[in-house]
């Protein structure tokens, strides 16, 4: 009986042991699975962010995933990003946002992100990116170079070029003010540098005629635009694209028959750290971070080079300790020979 006895209870615990098995697949780079995540993920970041630039998918560098006991799906996925041309303002589709090409100095976006799959939806649990501007001995020689957001000869083509804009506005349009700095960088050209300066604005209380302090409007809602000009104060060329209003939502629970508080000026943001704009900003789940790979390359905003621990990327509130639990056995569903990186959509 005894060997009875031991062989059932052998089969008993292999049971359980297999009722812990988590499988993970690797899917191909360039795989439907692994690009409805990357677009996912894509999405997901550059709605985090009111300042600075979208960023676009360039390449899937890794992708797995783990399927639980439950059935439930996590994703993991390495991704490159590279930066637009679009001001996140910009209400143009990621897709079809032109990408910052190499003579204009690319910033590039390390991403690691964690996606769970329920129901057939995916949605972003955690990410951590790091970017980082191309260095001045890669950006080709004589092409612009990016100088910092509190240079003073390019923010003067700034203030010079918005006053250009609001000069040719109708008397009764209202002036817009700078709302931030975006992109300045210089050039060598006969005669000196010039500038090429990139800028968000924002709609004011004021007409073009009117010379008070301006505010930016509150009701209806301001108007924001984006401007590229270029030149020295001598010479300008400015271009300003407006774009639409966007309507805050009204909370149906406010109690909108007591007293209404006075209004709120919001502060215009003037001038950022060369971080906020040339860089992608960082912001993940602490909950959920262990998600994620240690690396030491993700330790900033836009794109995650693959290993940095997250308290290095972001000074996040402690978490307490979660208590140990017992390692849970890996095993891969189907042997499977994974292609990755993926193709490169870019440069």
């Amino acid at each position: 009986m005894r060997p009875v006895g031991t062989v059932v209870i052998l089969g008993l615990l292999a049971g359980a042991w297999a009722q812990g098995l988590q499988s993970i697949f690797k899917p191909n780079c360039d795989s439907p699975e692994a690009e409805e995540a990357a677009l996912v993920a894509q999405e997901y970041i550059n709605a985090q962010f009111s300042h600075g630039y979208k960023f676009a998918l360039n390449q899937i560098e890794e992708i797995k995933i783990i399927t639980k006991p439950d059935g439930g799906e996590t994703y993991i996925v390495e991704l490159e990003l590279l930066q637009t041309k679009c001001h996140v303002l910009d209400p143009t589709p990621v897709a079809n946002c032109t990408v910052r090409p190499l003579q204009e100095t690319k910033v590039e976006a390390d991403c690691d992100v964690a996606l769970s799959k329920a129901g057939g939806v995916l949605s972003v649990v955690a990410y951590k990116c790091k970017s980082k501007p191309d260095s001045a001995e890669d950006v080709c020689l004589g092409c612009p170079q990016l100088v910092a957001l509190t240079h003073t000869d390019a923010l003067q083509v700034v203030d010079a070029s918005l006053g250009i804009f609001n000069s040719k506005l109708n008397n009764d349009t209202a002036q817009f003010a700078m709302l931030e700095v975006g992109r300045l960088s210089s050039q060598v050209v006969t005669g000196g540098p010039q500038y090429f300066v990139e800028y968000a604005i924002v709609e004011t209380n004021c007409t073009v005629d009117d010379h008070d302090a301006c505010v930016p409007l509150l009701q209806p809602p301001a108007r924001k635009g984006f401007c590229v000009a270029k030149g020295v104060l001598s010479a300008i060329t400015v271009d300003c694209t407006l774009f639409p209003a966007v309507q805050s939502p009204v909370d149906p629970t406010a109690n909108l028959t007591g007293s209404v508080a006075p209004p709120v000026v919001p502060k215009l943001r003037t001038i950022h750290g060369l971080k906020h704009h040339h860089k992608l900003s960082i912001v993940s789940d602490p909950a959920t971070a262990g998600l994620l790979s240690e690396s030491n390359e993700s330790e900033e905003v836009p794109v995650v080079k693959r290993q940095a621990p997250m308290d290095t990327l972001l000074e996040l509130p402690e978490v307490p300790a979660a208590p140990e639990i017992p390692a849970v056995a890996e095993m891969p569903v189907v042997p499977h020979l994974q292609i990755c990186p993926g193709r490169i959509r870019h440069f």
